[in-house]
């Protein structure tokens, strides 16, 4: 059965590749990007040429740009059945090289507009009694990492969302998912979209050469595992369409895609949740 399915940043990454791979697939998709006018008419021509796609304007830092293309969607077809929240910024830097405002930037994209679109779309899914809204976070799910602090705290908080709004959405047949995705070379990991980074260059340096040579060893590693396990955008977004496929109330609450991890995020999330559910036991006791 086609879907109607909101995605958020489909200009580039993970968004566009699952624009064309659920239009494919006989869905109708709502591609959602900044700037339709502007830098992004191209990309918004070609998905807007494909069938089933529609692209809309949507800036997600922004409350009245979410409100109106959320009302105008929902004016014109009666319903969105899936929100697919992919829109998302990263970011490298000492944390103390960070100002406020860059840290604020990041969460304006990566948390707080997560928090616009659920609030625009749940009033008409709990009047349906059913929808599915999948959040794209981070492999690294449950620690983090030096030099992506206010990245990976970011996509923490979405982390907490998906796992608290189960909970409260669970009378209204709404389900949460969050895709967990290792390094994929998408433009926000190589470099040809700007991230969020850190912006006191006083402090980078006072920091010395050790922290560039430790900064550099991670990046360098993470992308030859990137190499190394030959790792497909593709993989996110068949993940998103398996997951829109799958019988309601069938879905798990996180999804990792991550060959690189080798099934330790895997094991990681079952252990979470084994002593989530010991921790639960002993304040119902």
């Amino acid at each position: 059965m086609s879907k109607i399915i909101f995605i958020t940043g489909t200009s580039s990454g993970f968004g566009k590749l699952t624009t064309m791979t659920l239009s494919k697939a006989g869905h109708h998709v709502i591609a959602g990007m900044r700037d339709v006018s502007g830098k992004n008419a191209a990309v918004a021509l070609e998905l807007s040429q494909l069938e089933n796609v529609e692209v809309v304007e949507i800036d997600i830092t922004n409350d009245d740009s979410v409100k109106n293309a959320f009302e105008n969607i929902l004016a014109k077809y009666g319903r969105i059945d899936v929100l697919v929240n992919n829109a998302a910024m990263s970011g490298f830097g000492l944390l103390e090289a960070y100002t406020i405002d860059q840290i604020r930037r990041m969460f304006e994209v990566n948390f707080y507009g997560v928090i616009r679109t659920y609030q625009a779309v749940l009033p008409a899914m709990r009047e349906a009694k059913k929808g599915l809204i999948v959040n794209i976070t981070s492999g690294a799910s449950g620690h983090t990492m030096p030099f992506m602090i206010p990245y990976l705290a970011s996509k923490f908080g979405v982390e907490a969302l998906t796992e608290g709004l189960q909970d409260e959405l669970a009378d209204f047949g709404i389900e949460n998912v969050s895709i967990q995705p290792g390094v994929y070379p998408t433009e926000m990991n190589t470099g040809q979209k700007s991230g969020i980074n850190s912006d006191r260059a006083s402090v980078t340096e006072a920091y010395g050469e050790s922290a560039t040579e430790k900064f550099n060893a991670i990046g360098s590693g993470l992308f030859g595992k990137m190499q190394e396990f030959d790792m497909n955008p593709q993989v996110i977004a068949d993940g998103i369409l398996e997951l829109i496929e799958m019988p309601d109330g069938a879905r798990p609450l996180r999804k990792p895609l991550d060959a690189i991890a080798q099934g330790t995020d895997i094991e990681f999330i079952e252990a979470r949740a084994a002593i989530k559910a010991k921790w639960l036991a002993k304040y119902s006791a």
